[in-house]
């Protein structure tokens, strides 16, 4: 059996190592962020960009990541995923591959070792760390639909100062894909996801692809309803020679009204969402602190008087 103390100094390394890990990915996560609002792809191609630690960690994960056996549907399928998250680069796709069997090896070593400290039994600490491989290496897909889910509301909430935007450029006499990208450059501060994907739309239309087929990877690329309808909307506009700034303004308003909407509804929905929270958390402890020193009067009065008799 281990001793205490090293026990304590195991567990304090261990948790050293976890928070030191955590800080490489979000100062890694921070940089690339930081790449996508200047217009710089996802993942540097040269990994010199990033402080060595950073540039051995993702080597490795990379490698690790590449060493694993899929599909080419299946690294499709994830791919595109990366893209509705907002990293484009290739290297993505091995990244995650590599993140997810660190993540499993590295909570089967806990959780197993955890086990067979406590009990002392190899054959105990294994069921412990496959359960908890198996959560290791489904974890950061749970994480990437979070991802996914958060930069789809973030479009969603910056679609109608976007459509704003376009109406104010179509109406000074710019074509559509100049005004997406004046759209692209003003909303860079506002919401650098909006922004980078008219930019990448604009690019597309530059590169040779029709812009029918540009605006349909554009809702292919956010997983989100609305902007799929103002896409429909451009696209038809486009194919029709219709006028886009009345249908883009009353486009804006319905968006508008319909935010407002989902917002009332949040709203009615609290009183019911706080019940729970009362009545198994605040309610206790109110009854605690009102009800507990009268019950302990109480029993130190009572208790002496009944067994006196």
């Amino acid at each position: 059996m281990i001793s205490p103390p090293w026990m304590l100094l195991a567990f304090f390394v261990l948790v050293m190592g976890l928070v030191t890990a955590a800080g490489y990915v979000f100062l890694v996560r921070s940089v690339v962020e930081a790449g996508d609002r200047d217009g710089a792809p996802a993942v540097p191609a040269n990994e010199t960009d990033f402080p060595s630690p950073q540039a051995l960690l993702l080597r490795v994960f990379e490698r690790v990541g590449r060493a694993v056996p899929v599909s080419r549907r299946e690294t499709a399928a994830l791919r595109k995923r990366l893209i509705s998250a907002g990293y484009r680069s290739p290297a993505t796709v091995p990244l995650l591959y590599g993140v997810r069997c660190a993540g499993a090896a590295l909570l089967a070593m806990v959780s197993g070792w955890a086990v067979f400290v406590a009990q002392d039994s190899l054959v105990a600490a294994l069921a412990p760390a496959a359960c908890a491989a198996a959560f290791g290496f489904l974890l950061p897909d749970r994480v990437l639909r979070s991802m996914i889910q958060a930069r789809a509301g973030r479009i969603r909430r910056a679609l109608p100062d976007a459509l704003d935007l376009l109406v104010l450029c179509v109406e000074a006499g710019q074509s559509l894909d100049q005004a997406l990208l004046d759209s692209s450059a003003e909303l860079k501060r506002a919401c650098p996801d909006l922004s980078a994907e008219f930019s990448f739309t604009h690019l597309e239309v530059r590169a040779g692809t029709s812009r029918a087929d540009a605006l349909r990877n554009l809702a292919g690329r956010v997983p989100e309803p609305e902007l799929r309808k103002l896409v429909n909307l451009l696209i038809q506009a486009d194919r029709f020679g219709s006028s886009l700034g009345p249908s883009l303004r009353v486009h804006a308003r319905h968006l508008r009204t319909r935010s407002r909407q989902q917002a009332e509804e949040s709203a009615r929905k609290i009183s019911v969402k706080l019940l729970f929270p009362i009545f198994f958390l605040i309610f206790p402890s109110m009854l605690m602190v009102t009800a507990g020193p009268a019950i302990l009067e109480i029993f130190t009065q009572l208790l002496p008087m009944i067994n006196g008799q």
